[in-house]
């Protein structure tokens, strides 16, 4: 589950992280009341005006101005809200700006000079064990540094059943080239970031820029953070961080009927039970020269109604051009399954494009019965190949 940046922001505090402070505001009038009172809590007389969307690149997008004025923070806010805010991990639609983060300025003068790094917590899935990247060139695209320059990105891996050590933090300090004060506060940063990551059973903590203030703090520019959506029943008050219109509609309407839904770009709809099976169902139409059109697992206890549900979800696509329904009676029971096409095709009505059946396992005999006897226009077949290759057949 990804979250907004004053969300990740917030989170990050409540564990010691210092973070650039900042209130977030939907309309231009509010967008002012919170530059006021972010003056009154921090002393700030310059404000960052920062777009709230599940994306990166906001900056190169327009999404990111600086006010040096009440007047100017209105005047953006203005602007950037109701925006839509195409950035490279947007796609060319973009997305509708409804928030607002009126921020602090910590690029302030002082003794020294500032610096961006970047910084990133996740999980090694090839070693098991989480690592935290990071790197001395903070403030732009981690892409194209590892492209370009990937020599100046570091890794530090970490055991789980140990946690980060303290000799670790100050190895990452030291590759950092920090020393005194900077140094002592990059260690505490880092120790802070991690019980972060691994306290809120998160995928991704990403900190892009962690900046050296020009008094030597170091402190959370920007958040990215990617929550585990199986472990939010530890989490219960994070639920009310999802912000579903940042969300693909077809996917939240998945959700409200237990199913696992991934919107992909092709013309095949999928439905089948089990991750596994789907991701071996996928497999198949490609290699039949077919395109995926989602990813559906409609679950080991499926039924008739979620069954017609997750029709009716494959249907919105506008894109889908044919339906492979590839379901194995294991726990499921393949004649619930028939029932719920049967069910489909009768209330939805007016379904025009090929649907092909593959049932196997407890029922599919009663199952295929169900089918072959409703008159419905339903392709079988038994061999997951042919189910692919009718489907290439057919769109």
């Amino acid at each position: 589950m990804n979250i907004h940046e004053y969300q990740g922001k917030q989170i990050l505090k409540s564990f010691g992280v210092r973070i650039q402070e900042g209130i977030v505001a939907a309309t231009p009038d509010k967008a002012v009341d919170a530059a006021k009172e972010l003056q009154k809590q921090t002393g700030t007389s310059w404000w960052v005006v920062k777009a709230q969307i599940h994306a990166g690149g906001r900056g190169k997008g327009g999404g990111v101005k600086l006010a040096k004025s009440l007047d100017e923070v209105k005047t953006l806010a203005d602007q950037i809200l109701g925006m839509q805010l195409v950035t490279h991990q947007t796609g060319p639609k973009g997305k509708l700006v409804s928030k607002v983060l009126i921020a602090q300025d910590v690029y302030y003068p002082g003794e020294s000079e500032t610096k961006e790094y970047y910084m990133g917590v996740l999980l090694n899935r090839a070693t098991g064990k989480n690592i935290i990247m990071y790197s001395t060139e903070g403030g732009v695209d981690i892409e194209t540094v590892a492209d370009k320059t990937p020599h100046l990105i570091h890794k530090e891996e970490i055991d789980p059943k140990v946690g980060l050590q303290g000799f670790q933090a100050r190895k990452i300090a030291f590759n950092l080239d920090l020393s005194g004060a900077a140094m002592k506060d990059m260690v505490k940063f880092v120790t802070a970031l991690y019980s972060a990551y691994v306290g809120t059973d998160a995928t991704m903590f990403e900190i892009n820029p962690v900046l050296k203030t020009s008094d030597n703090k170091i402190l959370a520019v920007d958040s990215k953070v990617n929550l585990d959506d199986n472990a939010l029943y530890r989490h219960l008050d994070f639920k009310e961080l999802r912000d579903v219109t940042e969300e693909d509609p077809i996917e939240v309407e998945a959700r409200r009927f237990d199913l696992n839904y991934v919107k992909l770009d092709g013309n095949v709809g999928c439905m089948v039970n089990g991750a596994g099976l789907a991701m071996a169902t996928m497999d198949m139409i490609k290699m039949a020269g077919g395109d995926p059109a989602n990813f559906l697992d409609v679950g080991g206890s499926a039924n008739a109604k979620r069954v017609e549900e997750a029709f009716r979800i494959i249907l919105r696509d506008p894109n889908v051009e044919a339906i492979l329904v590839n379901i194995f009676g294991g726990i499921v029971r393949c004649d619930l399954v028939a029932q719920g096409i049967v069910d489909a095709y009768q209330n939805i009505g007016n379904i025009s494009i090929p649907i092909i059946v593959r049932l196997q396992g407890t029922n599919a005999i009663e199952g295929k019965k169900l089918i072959d006897d409703s008159g419905l226009k339903v392709l079988s077949a038994i061999a997951l190949e042919d189910a692919a290759r009718l489907v290439s057949e057919v769109v």
